[in-house]
């Protein structure tokens, strides 16, 4: 009973807070700073009782130029029957440089730790060269190629290092004013093994329920080809709700 009460009482903190946030409907000049706080929690008790927990997090520096840096960051726990079943953390960076509207150069910077993976790290800065091949006031399409490097750290092995191919598209849809999904896909193969590949794959909705406030539901996929223990499985997906605060 105390599981519920605390997560009831987490949601309407979340709730009373967003709607302060929405008595603030002065118009404000443009930011060069954009993005969102996320968090959220699911619990379940009686034959089974599991916590589910997240933190997200995204940030976009434009300061109208031609330069735009991006960075964003999950972290993923889980527990069942006081055993941990998931611990995720990956976080990632981008800086984009335009020669037009459509093409730019990037460069980037992707981490992430695994355990249930047997991934004590995975580092991949990388570079390359996108294109907008659709850009609307409602849709927006970016595909993204590029190289780089990669050191991989499994438990009881030396770090691995090797050169990677990089490839991925992100996508935008501006469902109504206060509604837009979003997918994501990027994709990563080790030169030295190409069959050791990192393939991860998110798509969500969001909706908008205040000047501020946000709800989130978003499906993630994660498919590595090669692990380094046969017992661990390839393929890792997640469901996530969670609430989001604009800044």
């Amino acid at each position: 009973m105390k599981r519920y009460l605390w997560s009831l009482s987490v949601v309407l903190i979340i709730f009373a807070f967003s709607s302060l946030c929405a008595a603030q409907d002065a118009e404000e000049p443009p930011k060069h700073f954009t993005g969102n706080l996320g968090a959220g929690f699911s619990f379940t008790g009686g034959n089974t009782d599991t916590t589910n927990f997240n933190v997200s997090g995204e940030l976009k520096y434009d300061p109208q130029t031609k330069n735009v840096m991006k960075f964003n960051g999950l972290y993923l726990r889980s527990n069942s029957n006081d055993e941990d079943t998931a611990d995720r953390l990956s976080l990632g960076f981008r800086d984009e440089y335009s020669f037009s509207k459509r093409v730019f150069a990037y460069g980037a910077m992707g981490y992430l730790r695994d355990p249930f993976k047997d991934i004590s790290y995975l580092i991949n800065p990388q570079g390359g060269i996108g294109f907008k091949p659709v850009m609307t006031k409602r849709i927006e399409w970016t595909l993204l190629a590029g190289g780089g490097s990669i050191w991989e750290k499994n438990p009881d092995v030396e770090v691995q290092n090797s050169g990677t191919l990089n490839a991925g598209e992100n996508f935008s849809l501006q469902l109504s004013e206060s509604a837009r999904l979003t997918q994501n896909f990027a994709a990563l193969w080790k030169t030295g093994n190409f069959s050791d590949a990192l393939y991860h794959f998110d798509i969500a909705l969001v909706t908008s329920i205040t000047s501020r406030a946000e709800v989130k539901v978003e499906f993630i996929d994660d498919f590595k080809n090669v692990t380094p223990d046969p017992t661990v499985k390839k393929n890792d997906t997640a469901f996530i709700f969670s609430f989001l605060y604009k800044i």
